[in-house]
């Protein structure tokens, strides 16, 4: 979801390189065949124009598919992250581990606030 966010981001730009542009496409077209969903393959789309609606429409669906374990979506997706964030990317910024967690955010300037019993 990650790297389908800063895609939005760098690969609709007119100063995006042709390398993101192309990695931004291809996990688009992985992400849809996954989705048999026709207003969530449209969702894909709208990110271009609308960050907000890929988050609401997909985030739960592509994980139900099964696109977060699909090897060749998450490298296609790591390739991406690369490409539009490499000090990110070799920093490890992007490779998070929230199995079995609570109350977790992931991203930069967050604010949170927990109360568990």
């Amino acid at each position: 979801m990650v790297a389908l966010a800063a895609g939005a981001g760098a690969g609709v730009k007119d100063t995006a390189s042709a390398a993101v542009r192309d990695a931004y496409g291809g996990l688009k077209v992985l992400l849809k065949r996954r989705i048999s969903d026709d207003g969530a393959a449209q969702a894909l789309d709208a990110d271009e124009t609308d960050p907000g609606v890929w988050q609401t429409r997909l985030g739960g669906l592509l994980t139900e598919v099964g696109a977060d374990r699909d090897e060749q979506v998450l490298a296609v997706a790591r390739r991406l992250l690369e490409l539009v964030d490499p000090a990110g990317s070799t920093a490890g910024k992007y490779h998070v581990d929230v199995r079995e967690a609570k109350g977790v955010q992931v991203g930069d300037h967050n604010t949170q606030r927990n109360t568990f019993s």
